[in-house]
């Protein structure tokens, strides 16, 4: 037999998830040597990109008198409202600079519904329609993953969970990613990995 191919799904290490950006993730650009590292021994480098167009229905700014991080119902569920981040073709919204692009097999961009938030990169916020990832992996033979990004407790944690539940071998190297941790999120999140069976190392 031979070994499972390994996928690395590198997700959302994108400038405004970093230092200087406008959600940014405390230290998020200081995984970024160690997730190039890591290309090197995956068979698969898949990149995901937060990637909403201007006036998205996720930012703060579009819902009147609401403020960034507070909570709202919406048709699908509870969404955490953010500052406008990751806008098609802005700066913010393209790749760290420092981050092996050159490595990535596939770009998955999420978030371009703009009725929709997408923190998955298997599935937008309904948990129901697909962002095609699933499809590449099988077509490609790859069962197992491996997870590094931002941020811990939303992208990251959503799409483990997601990728766990189709069936997949999961892990999230905690190292290469670090975390928004709103109001005990980050706790919540390593408690659902946990639950849903990926591996945290």
């Amino acid at each position: 037999m031979q070994p499972s191919k390994i996928a690395l799904i590198v997700i959302d290490v994108q400038n405004d998830f970093c230092p200087g950006g406008a959600l940014a993730v405390n230290e998020g650009d200081l995984i970024v040597p160690g997730i190039n590292a890591l290309m090197d021994d995956a068979d698969a480098v898949i990149l995901t990109q937060d990637w909403h167009p201007a006036g998205h229905s996720s930012f703060a700014s579009s819902h009147e008198g609401r403020d960034p991080f507070a909570l709202i119902q919406m048709p699908y569920g509870p969404q955490v409202l953010w500052p406008e981040h990751c806008i098609q073709g802005s700066a913010g919204g393209a790749f760290h600079a420092d981050l092996n692009t050159d490595r990535a097999d596939m770009v998955i961009r999420k978030g371009f519904n703009p009725a929709i938030d997408s923190y998955s990169a298997f599935f937008e916020n309904d948990h129901q329609t697909p962002t095609g990832l699933e499809g590449y992996l099988r077509t490609r033979g790859i069962k197992k993953l491996t997870m590094v990004g931002l941020a811990t407790d939303f992208c990251v944690n959503f799409s483990a969970v997601d990728a766990a539940k189709l069936g997949f071998d999961v892990t999230v190297q905690m190292d290469l990613c670090r975390a928004i941790d709103l109001d005990g999120s980050l706790i919540a999140a390593v408690d659902g990995m946990n639950a849903a069976g990926v591996t945290l190392a």
